[in-house]
């Protein structure tokens, strides 16, 4: 089992910034890539951005150029740098790791944080 706490949600207005950081903590090794999903009311979870053990990441298109993310092994954190944040931002995001085949597939997890809002609004 892996365990993620996450932190750094808030209220922001739209052009400002926030940073998410999950630490994970468990049976870190059985994975192989960390990030975070995010979920709007009434709309499904989709994937904001991802990051490989080894550095690698992937971004939804709807955040390229604005988000960033990184992470510290040593530390078993994640982290999401947010800039330019608009209203169609606001969602819960939610932390996840997982061991994740080439093709897509977990052969660990995922495993999720708790989840923490985000709301951009003037």
């Amino acid at each position: 089992q892996v365990q993620l706490v996450e932190s750094g949600g808030g209220l922001v207005q739209p052009g400002g910034s926030l940073r998410l950081s999950c630490a994970a903590s468990g049976s870190i090794f059985s994975t192989n890539v960390m990030g975070w999903y995010r979920q709007a009311p009434g709309k499904q979870r989709e994937l904001v951005a991802g990051i490989t053990r080894g550095g690698i990441p992937t971004y939804a298109e709807s955040v390229t150029g604005r988000f960033t993310i990184s992470r510290d092994n040593a530390k078993n954190t994640v982290y999401l740098q947010m800039n330019s944040l608009k209203p169609e931002d606001t969602a819960v995001y939610y932390c996840y790791a997982g061991g994740q085949y080439p093709s897509g597939g977990y052969y660990s997890g995922p495993y999720w944080g708790q989840g923490t809002q985000v709301t951009v609004v003037s």
